[in-house]
């Protein structure tokens, strides 16, 4: 399966470089694009399930690296839920 990583950076301007085990992201996601905190989490939550979906279809367990990554994009984004129009910045795609 084709790994990518998304480089993204946050409302405060920190930026983090996300792991997805298939180029589901790429449908989720646009480079150089800000999406509102809640609308990022979920695009987030619904690409790396069905990236991990595909990788247990394949080997018959679920990705821990793509669950993990999840796990990491939502409780990093509960230190901006406060800020008013909160907004992640997805920089780019590293294939």
């Amino acid at each position: 399966m084709p790994e990518i990583r998304f480089q993204i950076r946050w409302s405060d301007g920190t930026q983090d470089s996300c792991y997805s085990p298939s180029l589901i992201v790429k449908e989720y996601f646009s480079p150089n694009t800000d999406y509102a905190l809640d609308d990022f989490v979920e695009r987030s939550r619904t690409a790396l399930n069905i990236a991990s979906d595909r990788v247990k279809a394949k080997y018959g367990r679920p990705c821990g690296l793509a669950l993990g990554q999840l796990q990491e994009i939502e409780e990093k984004s509960k230190q901006y839920a406060q800020i008013p129009n909160a907004k992640v910045r997805v920089i780019g795609f590293i294939e």
